[in-house]
């Protein structure tokens, strides 16, 4: 199977709204300013609004109310606006997925659990730029929705094997499309035009240690979404929550010098910021718990 194939088949079916990719074009293509930024947001009064609520939420935490995209970027910077702006879209981009395979209030509360850990994780260990990894985290496992609605028989057929663990259902990836849902989401996010720090980072968190010049981002990527996972998985099923373990690779809690009481904290420190950013992105997902 084709992964370019796959891609350029839903690369309708999956897209942004408008104002995000001139948002995105923006800053691929010149260094903008703040005011050019503002005036592609504001012709889009809901997007504007969706902003300025995450902004003003507790993921940022900033100490006075932020009322104007100006001020939001004066106070987040370009960089995380362009990831701000695609967190605030995407749960609409994708539409269509067979509700047979997968609950979508679910799905996105794994992914936006995975987008804070990483952040909350990538702050912990000094990183820089963690919007990045919050992005990379909300994205981690879009190629699954993808091939979910390309190929949902041989979706049914791995996802059988789910109570096996992570490990079996993408050699069955491997096996059945000849690729893993990594490969696919990272495909599709290249394609998207998001910046190679951001689409390497899904490519490679399955098998963190060897991303070359992302090792340590790709770690706190596979180490939050094995927390993610564990704490709800995406796809439909029945589990026994006190019987799932995060199955996270020791070699890569060693790489980054990760403590038990450093994880725990970490996680303490992402319940509140996750509902946020669920109420605000996607209501229904909110109240799962």
């Amino acid at each position: 199977m084709n992964i370019q194939l796959i891609v350029s088949q839903v690369e309708n079916l999956f897209s942004l709204p408008e104002v995000v990719m001139r948002v995105n074009e923006a800053l691929n293509s010149f260094d903008p300013s703040n005011q050019e930024l503002e005036e592609i947001i504001v012709c889009d009064p809901a997007f504007t609004a969706n902003i300025l609520k995450i902004v003003n939420s507790a993921y940022f935490g900033l100490p006075k109310s932020v009322d104007s995209i100006s001020q939001a970027i004066n106070f987040i910077g370009i960089n995380a606006l362009r990831n701000l702006a695609i967190s605030s879209s995407v749960t609409t981009a994708f539409k269509g997925v067979p509700v047979e395979l997968v609950d979508m209030d679910v799905f996105w509360y794994h992914s936006v659990t995975s987008a804070v850990l990483a952040k909350v994780l990538a702050k912990e260990l000094k990183q820089t730029d963690v919007e990045r990894l919050f992005i990379a985290g909300l994205l981690l496992s879009i190629g699954k929705l993808i091939y979910f609605t390309q190929c949902p028989e041989i979706a049914s057929e791995i996802l059988r094997l789910k109570d096996q663990g992570d490990r079996v259902m993408v050699d069955a990836e491997e096996e059945k499309l000849g690729f893993s849902y990594a490969d696919l989401g990272a495909a599709f996010l290249k394609q998207w035009k998001l910046p190679a720090n951001i689409w390497q980072l899904v490519a490679y968190h399955l098998d963190p240690l060897n991303a070359k010049n992302f090792v340590k981002d790709a770690c706190i990527l596979h180490v939050a979404g094995k927390l993610a996972n564990s704490i709800e998985p995406c796809a439909k099923h029945d589990f026994d929550f006190n019987e799932i373990e995060p199955n996270i690779d020791p070699e890569v809690l060693k790489y980054l010098k990760l403590s038990p009481e450093v994880i725990e904290s970490s996680l303490d420190a992402s319940l509140l910021q996750v509902v946020d950013i669920l109420s605000i992105i996607n209501p229904k997902a909110s109240t799962i718990y």
